[in-house]
C-alpha cells in the first residue's frame, strides 16, 4: 500500500512580445511621410510627427533623397528660381537668352539634387544620423524656437541619441564646394563655397521654425499624435498568454 501522490500544478502567466522588424517598421512611417504636403501641394517628407520614429537605414536615406529631388513641386521651385536669377542677370557670366537660363536651372536644380544627397543620404549613412526634423509642438513658445534652431547643429543619431548634426554641416559646406564646378569663372571660390553653405544653413534654420510653427497646420493625412505623451514605439504589441 502507497500513500497518495498529488502534483501541485503552479500556474503562470508568460508575456509575449510581438516585435515588427525596424526595417519594416521604417519603411512603413517613410509611406506616410510621403503624403505630407504642405496645402497638399508642397512636398513636406523630412519631418517626423512621430518623436520615437524608427532610424532609417542608409537603402531609405536615399530613396527619400531620390523622390524628393525628382518630385514636380521641386522642379517648378526650381524653374522659378532659375527665372529670378535670369531677371535680376545674376551669374551673368551664364549669359542671357534661353541658353543662360539653361543654365541658371540646371546650376540651381545641382544645388538642390547635390545638397539633398549630401546632408540627407550619403553623410547621414557614412555617420549613421537621422536626416529628419522631429516635431516636438509641445513647451513654451521660446523652447519650441530654440529647438527648432539647435536642429540645424544637432540630429537623431541611428541610435535615437541627440548627437551634432556633422552631416548636416558638413554637406552644406560639400554642397557649396562642390558647385564651384559649375558656376561661372568669376564667381568660384571660397566664397562662393561658404556663401551656398551658409544660405543652406540658414534656409534650414527658417524651414525647421515654419516647421514648428506653421506647417502642421496645413499639412494633411499627419499621423494622429499628441506630442505631449509619449508615444508607443510602432510595430511593437503585447499579449498576455495564460
Amino acid at each position: 500500500m502507497v500513500p497518495p501522490i498529488a502534483m501541485a500544478l503552479v500556474s503562470a502567466t508568460t508575456q509575449l512580445q510581438v516585435v515588427a522588424a525596424r526595417t519594416e517598421v521604417a519603411e512603413e512611417e517613410i509611406h506616410l511621410q510621403e503624403k505630407q504636403r504642405v496645402l497638399g501641394i508642397l512636398p513636406n517628407f523630412y519631418v517626423s510627427y512621430v518623436r520615437d520614429a524608427y532610424p532609417l537605414n542608409s537603402k531609405q536615406k536615399f530613396e527619400l533623397a531620390w523622390k524628393t529631388t525628382i518630385d514636380p513641386f521641386t522642379i517648378v521651385l526650381t524653374a522659378a528660381t532659375a527665372g529670378i536669377e535670369q531677371a535680376r542677370n545674376d551669374f551673368s557670366g551664364y549669359g542671357e537668352g534661353a541658353q543662360g537660363y539653361g543654365k541658371r536651372f540646371g546650376a540651381a536644380y545641382a544645388d538642390t539634387a547635390i545638397g539633398t544627397f549630401m546632408g540627407s543620404a550619403i553623410l547621414p549613412s557614412l555617420l549613421k544620423q537621422d536626416p529628419r526634423y522631429f516635431y516636438k509642438g509641445t513647451g513654451g513658445t521660446r523652447s519650441r524656437i530654440l529647438y527648432a534652431i539647435a536642429n540645424i547643429f544637432i540630429c537623431k543619431g541611428d541610435n535615437q541619441r541627440w548627437q551634432p548634426n556633422y552631416s548636416n554641416i558638413f554637406g552644406s559646406l560639400a554642397a557649396g564646394g562642390i558647385s564651384n564646378l559649375y558656376y561661372p569663372a568669376k564667381n568660384r571660390g571660397v566664397g562662393l563655397t561658404f556663401e551656398n553653405a551658409f544660405i543652406g544653413i540658414g534656409v534650414g534654420a527658417v524651414v525647421n521654425l515654419a516647421q514648428e510653427f506653421v506647417v502642421r497646420k496645413f499639412t494633411p493625412k499627419v499621423p494622429d499624435y499628441d506630442p505631449a505623451q509619449s508615444a508607443q514605439s510602432p510595430g511593437r504589441s503585447k499579449k498576455q498568454v495564460p
